[in-house]
């Protein structure tokens, strides 16, 4: 379908949408960009797709135009209602616009998918909340979730943490967690030129696929209570850092086959699941 509403600087200016720092507002306004960021999330035409701060709708149409079959979208700015009205109006009503806050939400009873349609997040993440929305979403109750990928802005310092590797600054506890979960990689880095008004970082493109658990046996509370205190202290060894736990730190490091004078940013993901599998068995 081809996108007839007018450009989105003259929208803007329409109805007077100067992004806002209170909202962690940065609005992409080339929908060529748009258009590559819908098309890193998939397959779009069986998707139903939940978007976070639409904005004035930049991602939104670029979703819509690369064959969404619809779009529920949460905006806690009502200034840009009108503006999303009327890309819901273009596009015969597959854009749905709920105002209010994002961590509020319960997004699968929102999207209510029907049969045969697949769920997908995708949005241009506000700065202020990004990070505790993408947690939000890795910590579903149920694993493997409702939901088929995540395609997601984030400032790039943000992106690399998420995909950062053992024996690296960037990797801690966002790397373990997401790479416990998933397969991510970043698909795209996006200058801050391509902004109104440009941040001062620039940003990248996250894209998630969730994946069945390298342990089915590993409870989320204990590898993120494993990691916390690896990662609390984590220029310390092992053994020290880890003291905090409710068990004796050098057992359960024994236990798991890790050495004691080992720092937390060298632990792979595989060997913090261990640690918490035997956390957990040490506290049964």
């Amino acid at each position: 379908m081809t996108d007839t509403i007018p450009p989105l600087r003259e929208v803007i200016n329409e109805f007077d949408l100067r992004a806002k720092k209170s909202f962690g507002q940065n609005f992409l306004l080339d929908l060529n960009l748009t258009g590559k960021i819908a098309r890193i999330a998939g397959d779009l035409s069986d998707s139903v797709i939940y978007e976070v701060g639409p904005g004035p709708g930049g991602l939104t149409r670029g979703l819509l135009a690369n064959g969404a079959k619809r779009v529920v979208a949460v905006e806690m700015d009502k200034r840009c209602l009108p503006a999303l009205a009327e890309v819901s109006a273009a596009y015969d009503g597959a854009l749905k616009v709920i105002e209010g806050d994002a961590m509020e939400m319960d997004e699968f009873a929102l999207l209510a998918p029907k049969g045969g349609e697949i769920a997908r997040i995708a949005s241009n993440l506000p700065y202020n909340v990004g990070t505790l929305l993408f947690i939000k979403w890795l910590t579903v109750d149920e694993w493997k979730p409702w939901y088929a990928s995540l395609t997601l802005m984030f400032q790039k310092e943000v992106a690399e943490r998420i995909v950062a590797q053992p024996n690296t600054k960037a990797y801690g506890r966002l790397s373990v967690l997401a790479q416990w979960r998933g397969k991510v990689k970043i698909a795209m880095n996006v200058p801050a030129a391509a902004f109104t008004p440009p941040p001062k970082v620039a940003s990248a493109i996250i894209h998630f696929e969730p994946t069945e658990s390298m342990d089915s046996t590993v409870k989320l509370a204990h590898l993120e209570k494993v990691v916390e205190k690896a990662f609390g202290q984590r220029r310390k060894m092992l053994r020290a850092s880890m003291k905090g736990l409710d068990v004796d730190a050098a057992e359960l490091l024994n236990a798991a086959d890790i050495e004691e004078t080992r720092r937390a940013e060298t632990v792979s993901v595989e060997e913090f699941v261990r640690l918490a599998r035997i956390y957990g068995e040490m506290r049964a």
